[in-house]
């Protein structure tokens, strides 16, 4: 038997002793009947952090294309600095300290080996021609007060250091006294050894320049980076502007053409040729519904001829009544399904409409208070729009004795509410009476010539200016019809 043999016959046995090991020490082990806690990151004082950073963030394409390249060129520069300030800037301090230091003990040792000079004369001329320092021997005379240091001044203690380790002697220091010295008074034996030396030689001081050709190229790629991204953002915001438009049936901006990257100029060709589609569709849809009226037209009109030729009778004023039903029916649908797209925006004075509705109101018999707030000039498509009105009012006064309208322009947005104080409508078939031909004959007169089309048509007409129409409760106890669109 070979080998694979062997092991084949071998696997099940095996893993039926596995499975046997692991149910006894299941067994054996205490069962809590709980699970084990979740852990949670976001839990405690972390969990307000992502609705901190939502808040926080911007939400434009311009300030996020912004922040994505910033940030990066930030991060980068500052662990730039940060390496360098720590690696570059301190080990040539340190060695430039090492250097300075080293000159001052061999002075002392000089001093202290050959003191039959008793003014220091020739040490004092080697050190500043040879060594660039001056240095004075004084009499012996307390060391001052230690200086307050500087926060961010390295030089102050890697001189420290140095002076520690090579020279061993009590020591003072003075670093941000004289911003071209520094002054080093060292306590000898019997003297007081005073060194006034320059500060670039022993501190790298002319790091800032790094520093400062770091942010200068740092700010002209910002600004690069702004100037690029603003053409780039500018064909998205055009795109974005018209597609706003054409949903509210505005006109094509005449200065609208692709621009910028590939992508978007795909993006900007495919919405142009959606617009144009949708175009030739109503228009293809507007031309067949006007032969579909002119041809039923002409059968109601034969119709009307043929029972003129009957005769008067009660059947020929009940066919007459169901021909003019079907009139209405027709007209109402054929408004329905053309629409208004065909019409320009144009102009339209708010005031002056509320005040034609409520003078229509008055013929009518019916009270109609009127509000506008904020500028009552607005561009949409005027006979749509006064007929969105007119449907909402209208239903109104065949079912109330009054009517409140209510207008407010705020900022970007038009708000008209429309309330009255009839039967309302059941908060569960509010939606279903904006369905085509839907009629509630529970809560409507059957006997006022409607078609079940009003509220369709009104709801078409918000929609096609970019907003919508939301059934309430009316203060005044009835329903609330309220219009909400861009203007």
């Amino acid at each position: 038997m070979t080998l694979i043999e062997r092991l084949r016959d071998r696997a099940p046995r095996d893993l039926e002793m596995a499975k046997a090991f692991l149910g006894s020490l299941a067994a054996r082990l205490p069962s809590t009947g709980r699970r084990l806690p979740r852990i949670d990151i976001w839990r405690g004082p972390l969990r307000h952090v992502p609705r901190f950073l939502s808040r926080r963030v911007p939400k434009g394409l311009y300030a996020r294309s912004l922040i994505i390249i910033i940030a990066p060129m930030v991060l980068l520069q500052s662990v730039v600095a940060f390496v360098f300030m720590e690696r570059h800037w301190q080990l040539v301090t340190q060695r430039l300290s090492t250097a300075v230091v080293r000159d001052i003990s061999g002075i002392i040792d000089v001093i202290e080996t050959y003191p039959q000079d008793p003014d220091f004369a020739e040490i004092t001329r080697i050190a500043r021609d040879k060594l660039n320092l001056n240095i004075a021997v004084l009499p012996p005379e307390p060391l001052p007060a230690p200086a307050p240091k500087p926060f961010f001044n390295i030089l102050d203690s890697i001189l420290s250091e140095e002076i520690t380790d090579q020279i061993a002697r009590p020591f003072w220091i003075d670093t941000v006294g004289d911003s071209g010295l520094v002054e080093i008074r060292i306590q000898l034996e019997a003297h007081l050894l005073r060194v006034f030396a320059r500060r670039n030689s022993a501190y790298a001081s002319n790091s800032h320049i790094f520093l400062l050709w770091m942010v200068g190229t740092s700010l002209v790629l910002i600004l690069i980076a702004v100037l690029f991204l603003r053409n780039q953002i500018r064909p998205i915001q055009s795109l974005a502007a018209a597609a706003e438009g054409f949903g509210r049936g505005q006109p094509m901006p005449p200065d609208f053409r692709p621009r910028g990257a590939s992508e978007v100029r795909k993006a900007s060709l495919a919405f142009i040729q959606m617009r144009d589609r949708i175009e030739r569709q109503i228009e293809q849809r507007t031309q067949m519904l006007n032969g579909v009226s002119h041809d039923l037209r002409t059968v109601l009109t034969r119709f009307r001829l043929q029972l003129a030729l009957l005769g008067d009778g009660e059947d020929q004023r009940e066919l007459n009544e169901d021909i003019d039903e079907m009139q209405r029916m027709l007209e109402g649908y054929l408004s329905f399904a053309r629409g208004e797209a065909g019409e320009d925006v144009a102009e339209l004075d708010l005031e002056r409409v509320f005040e034609r509705l409520a003078a229509e109101g008055t013929l009518k018999g019916k009270a109609i208070e009127t509000d506008v707030s904020g500028d009552p000039r607005i561009m949409v498509r005027p006979d749509s729009f006064r007929r969105l009105i007119g449907n909402l009012v209208g239903n109104a006064l065949r079912h109330a004795n009054r009517v409140r309208i209510i207008g407010r322009h705020e900022g970007r947005w038009l708000t008209i509410a429309v309330e009255d104080d009839g039967p309302g409508i059941p908060a569960e078939q509010r939606e279903e009476v904006f369905k085509p031909f839907m009629r509630l004959d529970t809560a409507r007169n059957l006997d006022a010539g409607g078609t079940g089309l009003g509220l369709a048509i009104a709801r078409d007409i918000a929609r096609s200016h970019g907003g919508d129409i939301l059934l309430s409760d009316s203060a005044l106890g009835g329903l609330r019809a309220m219009i909400r669109i861009p203007a």
